[in-house]
């Protein structure tokens, strides 16, 4: 079966991550990804949890295009700030701030703090245009550097580093052994399986999944 999705992100870097995975996955037969039109607009991500934002984004590009669409939400939970920044994450240091404004604002309030615990969490979703749905998560344990690390990657990159490496932020990693160990890479693994699983079940497009 053939499958084409439209990345919902506008992020060069999370979809080039995300198409990694994808089109390396097995099962997903002749998967196709299309870039998001340009000029449409970002959608209002209020929603209370993960899922709820990569729903809000995922059902928007459908309904834009009436393809099925892939999207994403992931949050950094910090274990010295209660978890936060949470689903604030991309907008940390405030409304429009940028990478270079959310890790300094992070670095700033853990100055001092032993407790460097950290964990990633991604909410991966393809929504059908006729409302079925295929889900799944991934997570990623590490710890937050005193300083910024490495140029590759993008957001957090520079100060986060996973557990079961050997010690090197996700930006000093290269694109596939950050993809082998990220949140967002174990998300859509997960989320490649499930898709093979529901096109090879043949279910029902119409109907929401379960």
């Amino acid at each position: 079966m053939a499958l084409r999705l439209v990345v919902a992100t506008g992020n060069p870097g999370k979809a080039a991550e995300l198409a990694d995975v994808l089109l390396a996955a097995e099962g997903l037969g002749d998967l196709e990804l299309l870039a998001r039109p340009a000029g449409l607009p970002e959608p209002e991500e209020d929603g209370a949890t993960l899922a709820d934002n990569a729903r809000i984004k995922a059902r928007a590009v459908a309904a834009a295009t009436g393809e099925a669409a892939v999207a994403d939400d992931t949050a950094l939970e910090v274990a010295a700030l209660g978890g936060a920044p949470g689903l604030h994450t991309a907008r940390y240091a405030g409304a429009g701030a940028s990478p270079d404004d959310n890790m300094a604002k992070l670095l700033a309030e853990l100055e001092g703090v032993a407790d460097r615990r950290a964990r990633w969490r991604t909410v991966a979703l393809v929504a059908f245009p006729g409302g079925a749905e295929v889900v799944a998560e991934g997570s990623c344990e590490g710890t937050i550097t005193g300083s910024r690390r490495g140029s590759g990657g993008f957001g957090y990159d520079p100060v986060f580093v996973p557990a079961g490496g050997d010690g090197r932020t996700l930006a000093e990693l290269a694109p596939a052994e950050k993809n082998a160990l990220s949140h967002r890479g174990r998300a859509f693994r997960a989320l490649a399986g499930r898709l093979a699983t529901f096109c090879a079940g043949g279910m029902d497009e119409r109907a929401p999944l379960p």
